[in-house]
């Protein structure tokens, strides 16, 4: 019996099956060129936004589709199954950025930034994390100072996917006190900023299409209609308020992942033959694989549950941290596992699994780290 998601329907059917051919097509070839040059061409962007594949739940008279959350699931899925290099900061523009936007944004910034984005044209990325400030947010020292009719932003930040190529950012700054309430969402937009730098394409161990950078702002400027909310100081409730969608996010490209690692290694062990029969007939493969199969499908309905609360607009936060803490967990021991099923071949770059297992590994991290979501989970018993 065939799986099929609860959230899915005939129209999102439809979308997928030329959505699907096209990231074979169109993108996956030119995966080695973008993991070497350490990052998605932005001819990717215009040709996802050309198949609406980019900001589709956002309403169409922003340049979206109008569709709900299960549309930005189905890309997130194909494209982590087909076309993994150019997810992540496709995860992160259309997937996070956009809402922001569009929840918070006034209707100026929302018609002057988002049917850009939609099409592929604007990149975003949004920069929370600093060189001492990660996951306790509250210690971010990047500051938003107005000066007469300007914000001037001046800080660091570090580890932000789309770092290289973002048109516009998203800069969580201090506007105010110590601690949550003195802080603010201002977008900086990068062309002709000159107190705005880019520093590395930092060298990771994994996602190497991903470009994720070094950012520096030295009396950067942002005129203060671009300040999310209208009011300072709300930028820690709107950055909780998203963080649930964020993190179902990672839970879907997860299960996505877990999915595929699982198909290409039944296909390798039944191909790949050792003392005469292939390697699925040796009962250690076939538990192995059995086990991952069971978790991987748990999983899958766990966060197709955890989709459609997010659609009816339900999704709570410690729901949330238990899809991304748990199917990042199992994303990692299930690539691990069938990295090893694969043997030596599984070692050389040259077969998926391996780049799989380094693309793995900072699930577990981003978004919140596991040990952050198991805090959350253990502060609502």
């Amino acid at each position: 019996m065939t799986y099929r998601s609860s959230w899915m329907t005939e129209e999102l059917d439809a979308f997928r099956d030329p959505f699907r051919k096209f990231l074979a097509k169109e993108l996956a070839p030119n995966a080695e060129k973008w993991r070497k040059q350490k990052m998605v061409d932005r001819s990717a962007w215009r040709a996802l936004g050309e198949m609406g594949a980019l900001l589709p739940s956002v309403p169409e008279a922003y340049g979206g589709l109008g569709a709900t959350f299960a549309y930005d699931a189905a890309v997130f899925e194909d494209m982590a199954d087909v076309a993994p290099d150019a997810l992540g900061g496709v995860t992160v523009s259309s997937g996070i950025v956009a809402h922001y936007i569009l929840n918070y944004g006034s209707e100026e910034q929302k018609r002057r930034w988002l049917p850009g984005m939609a099409r592929g044209e604007l990149i975003g990325a949004i920069a929370m994390t600093e060189p001492g400030a990660g996951s306790d947010l509250q210690g971010v020292r990047t500051h938003a100072r107005r000066q007469g009719n300007a914000y001037v932003v001046n800080g660091q930040k570090t580890f932000i996917t789309n770092g290289q190529t973002a048109d516009l950012i998203i800069v969580v700054a201090r506007t105010g006190e110590p601690g949550a309430k003195g802080l603010s969402l201002i977008v900086v937009e990068t062309s002709g900023n000159d107190g705005f730098r880019r520093g590395r394409n930092l060298d990771k161990i994994g996602l190497h299409a991903s470009d994720t950078s070094e950012l520096f702002f030295e009396d950067a400027i942002a005129p203060p209609e671009n300040l999310l909310g209208g009011e300072e100081g709300q930028g820690f409730t709107q950055l909780m308020q998203q963080l649930p969608q964020e993190r179902l996010i990672i839970a879907v490209c997860a299960v996505a992942a877990m999915e595929r690692a699982i198909r290409l290694t039944v296909d390798y062990t039944k191909e790949r033959k050792a003392f005469g029969k292939p390697i699925i007939d040796f009962q250690n493969t076939a538990f192995k694989l059995a086990e991952r199969k069971t978790e991987a499908t748990i999983a899958r309905v766990f966060v197709d549950w955890c989709v459609g609360r997010l659609i009816a607009g339900d999704l709570d936060a410690v729901t949330a941290s238990m899809a991304k803490y748990w199917c990042a967990q199992k994303q990692v021991e299930t690539v691990d596992e069938c990295l090893q099923l694969h043997g030596g071949y599984g070692y050389m770059q040259e077969y998926p699994i391996s780049g799989m297992f380094v693309d793995a590994r900072i699930q577990k991290i981003y978004g919140g780290t596991n040990e952050i979501m198991k805090l959350l989970i253990a502060r609502s018993l």
